[in-house]
């Protein structure tokens, strides 16, 4: 007790857990989408509760993995070689890595998921005619209870991997990182519902995230590859996408209250 108390009244260690609760929220977002893009495709009596157990997955993987934090660190060590150095860049450096480790792995094929996944939705979305999937009654593809939760499942092994090996990255304290990661989830259980809904509500924001998930699952894999892009980048540039389509929505809404008045005009003067 003395000594997670010495751990939680240090300044440093308070900082780090600071630091990581804003930078586990900000990394939760990308699983957050995607649970959200996936529970909207059940019934709308169910949707709520495919949210709670994907995110309850979610914190039970994180909490496992932390529990093997030190399996966790040797994911890191390359467990084969392809023996290619590949083109070389600018500086006379191979472009990408051939030694992969198991976290290398993991991100790959959580990557070519997430393309496969974002991909297969947007064709449903565009496809005026789809065939071979279940629809509701305004025409949208839907999906099985199950299936739902596996394929959260899946991503949430993932970014739990990606997740947890940031935590490690950035503070040695087990205490801190379990607490920045129960706090993160919190956040995304508090978040999930509101997200949802608004991306139910709104078609074209539907077709956003679907191009987050792209770009994400595109960024995974180069991860894995050894192309490390910044992530501020990215979410920079979902921030920016995402600034723009709230305009968009509020342009919508200003035409649809201006052709509202309108016709309400043109009846009370018809009724004169």
């Amino acid at each position: 007790m003395e000594s997670l108390l010495a751990i939680f009244t240090d300044p440093g260690n308070l900082a780090a857990l600071f630091s990581l609760i804003v930078l586990e929220v900000v990394l939760g977002i990308d699983n957050l989408i995607f649970i959200s893009i996936l529970s909207n495709k059940l019934p709308e009596n169910q949707r709520q509760r495919a949210r709670r157990i994907g995110i309850s997955l979610a914190l039970i993987l994180r909490l496992a993995l932390l529990s093997m934090i030190a399996w966790i660190v040797q994911a890191t060590q390359p467990i084969f070689d392809l023996g290619w150095a590949g083109p070389l860049d600018t500086h006379g450096a191979p472009s990408f890595e051939t030694a992969f480790s198991f976290r290398d792995l993991i991100l790959i094929a959580g990557g070519l998921f997430l393309l496969w996944k974002a991909t297969k939705e947007i064709h449903h979305a565009m496809d005026t005619e789809p065939s071979g999937t279940m629809l509701d009654k305004k025409g949208k593809a839907t999906m099985t209870f199950t299936a739902v939760i596996v394929q959260i499942l899946l991503l949430d092994m993932v970014f739990s991997v990606d997740s947890i090996l940031t935590a490690v990255g950035m503070t040695d304290a087990l205490p801190i990182m379990i607490v920045a990661v129960i706090v993160a989830i919190g956040v995304m259980l508090l978040a999930a519902d509101p997200l949802a809904n608004f991306i139910d509500r709104n078609p074209t924001v539907v077709m956003l995230a679907l191009g987050f998930l792209l770009m994400i699952g595109a960024v995974l894999i180069a991860d894995g590859f050894g192309v490390h892009v910044p992530k501020g980048y990215i979410y920079m540039a979902m921030a920016f996408s995402a600034g723009v389509e709230t305009l968009n929505i509020l342009a919508r809404r200003a035409r649809q209250k201006r052709a509202a008045l309108a016709t309400g005009e043109e009846s009370q003067t018809a009724n004169h």
